[in-house]
């Protein structure tokens, strides 16, 4: 609906004191006449579709105390006068597009008790603030500039200072903050503060006289030795979220936390046996460490753990047998890099929750226990680089919800022929499908390659999920991201984010036979395609030619015969080609992309000429007639090395005194985003006539 006929339309209630349009699919720009209404004291339009300028008559709005028009798309500066709004408490026009200075009236209004501006791209200083009622300032993510005014020191109801990702600069000392005993979420990342970005040594004293800290980012720093007692004993009892991770802690003596929800040690010199958390924490990370020893079986009365990351240390023996039980809540699993061995777990319980589990790089024996069909929201399963001797899974293609699947470098060994039902599912979501490096035979399975819906036909919503593997940790509007290592175009890539529509398939260095069927012509969203290092034989099918999305092709170290074909000319998205080794013979198709590949895509076919071997084409020669089977094969030579990254996860408050974070789209870990609209919530709860509304997981 047009807000400026809306508006017009009650032009005439001259006495209205509160209006919420919020959440009403209202366009255009935001009339003039919306300044009749002098007796305004609240007025939301916030969750809308306006766009334009703010018009210069809401200055005519002087009894305004709430003012909210976030999450629209208004560009331009803010209207100013000094005088204007005089008597307002809460102001929040984030997530726009404004531009410009803070507006002078800012830092007149004497009331004033929050500000959120975050998301836009204000410039300038921020100067001094007037009010002394000021208990949150949220202004990240823009592109403010200079030192941090002074008067931000005296506001002792001061409970929220979210400043991230601007240009400030200066020195702060840690004295400033004992000034504000209220404080509880402070975040100054991303700037040119010497606060966040002066590598801290060492714990801040001023941590000592907090008594309600909920949380503390301390990562990506030089902090060393071990957490101190006072520390332990000042938040043991408040802290809810607590980051050390990217420090030189070498030292854990106990996790004394009661009421800790998020825990990160990760990439430490922590060494010694894995400490146990208490039973109500749900993410703990302690990765890339150098912790030792068996796990204990007290890890299973963490029972409301969600997300646990123990890879790249040096644990070993077996994974303890409760483990099993634990996956009713646990959802993310990553052992990788250590030294357990022995059975994969041989148990899953009924209710099985997890969709990441992770247990490449160990010394892992088989089978994999059928019971792992009680995970159905199992989207990852990672069992690469192990010493599995078995024969393929083929139940695990009933898996409703199984994108990745990784074998690679174990001992597993047969055909990939599925004897059982026709009508069974196979692998219908898989898009990462890799059996490299172990001693399969027979002919590629062409039924699982007819079956691969996924990469068939992938149409997800980008504008929803654009990583795979983005998931909310505990509600919080955090999330946990997998992220993948491949060889791609001939390079060791390392993603931290696995883009949504990828979808590549290895099966190299096995032993297939056979020629490759022509059902892979219908993969239309296949990247990668690694056959390399196995024993097929045939004609490269023409239907290849079809996969225009493809940008590597490995076909090498094979006994193909025949032409090459010019359906491949419609790779045009192929940046990455290696068809060496091989017995194909006549003419090398030109153009297009094929003019850009070297002779190290062709050497060791000792039948093909033409550019770019140094031995000319006989234009009169012509391609033999394609004679291909509906059976063959499939790959793509992908070194997986997976790992769980945390891009945000939360339960409480930052205190961003590192410059290392990991950001998605808006540059700020999700959870922050919960914490402030959470907040916002619950004070627009505590005013009269608010309304009650769910945040829609907006950005701050």
């Amino acid at each position: 609906m047009s807000f400026t006929k809306l508006i017009d339309s009650i032009d005439n209630l001259h006495a209205l004191k509160y209006l919420d349009l919020s959440h009403s699919n209202l366009r255009g720009s935001i009339s003039r006449s919306l300044g009749n209404l002098l007796q305004l004291t609240y007025l939301d339009l916030s969750w809308n579709q306006l766009s334009g300028q703010v018009p210069l008559s809401i200055l005519n709005l002087t009894q305004l105390q709430h003012l909210r028009i976030a999450e629209n798309s208004l560009e331009g500066p803010i209207p100013d006068e000094v005088a204007a709004f005089h008597n307002l408490i809460s102001l929040d026009l984030s997530n726009n597009l404004l531009n410009g200075k803070l507006p002078s009236w800012l830092y007149t209004a004497s009331s004033l008790m929050e500000i959120y501006l975050s998301q836009n791209q204000f410039s300038g200083h921020i100067k001094e603030f007037q009010s002394k009622s000021l208990e949150m300032i949220v202004l990240g993510n823009n592109k403010l500039q200079g030192p941090l005014p002074s008067s931000i020191f005296q506001s002792l109801n001061l409970t929220w200072l979210l400043l991230y990702s601007n240009n400030l600069s200066g020195v702060i000392e840690f004295s400033m903050f004992s000034n504000l005993p209220n404080l509880e979420y402070l975040d100054l990342s991303q700037n040119s503060l010497s606060l966040s970005s002066n590598n801290v040594s060492q714990f801040p004293p001023f941590l000592k006289g907090s008594k309600k800290l909920k949380a503390l980012d301390l990562s990506n720093n030089r902090i060393e030795g071990k957490i101190p007692q006072w520390l332990q004993k000042v938040t043991c009892d408040s802290l809810s979220y607590l980051n050390l991770s990217h420090n030189s802690l070498t030292e854990v003596e106990q996790l004394p936390w009661k009421n800790i929800n998020i825990l990160d040690l990760s990439s430490n010199l922590i060494h010694g046996n894995l400490p146990i958390p208490s039973s109500t924490i749900n993410v703990f990370l302690i990765s890339n460490n150098s912790l030792g020893g068996e796990i204990s079986s007290l890890i299973c009365n963490v029972s409301a753990l969600q997300v646990l990351d123990l890879s790249h240390n040096k644990l070993i023996g077996t994974i303890p047998q409760c483990f099993g039980n634990l996956s009713n809540t646990l959802e993310f699993l990553n052992l990788k890099k250590n030294k357990f061995y022995g059975m994969i777990l041989p148990t899953f319980a009924k209710g099985c929750q997890l969709s990441y589990l992770n247990l490449n790089g160990n010394q892992f024996e088989g089978p994999l226990s059928p019971s792992i069909l009680n995970c159905r929201s199992l989207e990852v399963l990672d069992l690469g680089n192990n010493k599995i001797n078995d024969t393929f899974p083929h139940w695990l293609g009933s898996l409703p919800r199984l994108q990745v699947l990784v074998l690679k470098s174990n001992q597993m060994h047969g055909s990939l022929h599925d004897h059982s039902s026709k009508s069974s599912p196979c692998f219908s979501k898989i898009q990462i499908f890799d059996l490299s490096s172990n001693y399969f035979s027979g002919p590629l399975p062409g039924r699982y390659i007819n079956s691969f819906k996924a990469i068939i036909n992938l149409t997800k919503d980008a504008s929803t999920m654009t990583y795979m593997g983005v998931q909310d940790v505990n509600g919080s509007g955090g999330f946990y991201s997998y992220s993948i290592g491949i060889v791609m175009k001939g390079q060791d890539i390392a993603l931290n984010k696995i883009f949504v529509m990828w979808a590549i398939i290895d099966l190299s260095n096995n032993k297939f036979d056979g020629e490759i069927p022509k059902v892979i012509g219908k993969l239309g969203s296949l990247k990668g395609l690694n056959l390399s290092h196995n024993n097929l034989n045939g004609y490269i099918p023409t239907s290849i030619g079809s996969l225009t999305n493809l940008e590597w092709l490995d076909l090498s170290s094979n006994k193909l015969v025949g032409w090459i074909p010019r359906e491949l000319l419609n790779l045009t998205a192929l940046s990455m080609l290696n068809l060496s080794m091989n017995e194909l013979v006549g003419c090398i198709p030109q153009g297009k992309q094929f003019n850009t590949f070297g002779n190290t895509s062709y050497e060791g076919n000792k039948g093909l000429h033409g550019f770019p071997l140094s031995s000319d084409c006989n234009n009169n020669e012509q391609p033999p007639p394609s004679n291909l089977s509906e059976e063959g094969g499939l790959k793509s030579n992908i070194d997986f090395g997976w790992k769980v990254v945390l891009l945000g996860y939360g339960c409480g408050v930052v205190l961003g005194l590192g410059v290392g974070y990991v950001v998605f789209q808006t540059g700020k870990p999700k959870w922050i985003v919960s914490l402030v609209e959470d907040h916002i919530e619950k004070r627009r709860r505590r005013k009269p006539m608010t309304g009650n509304r769910s945040n829609g997981g907006r950005r701050i």
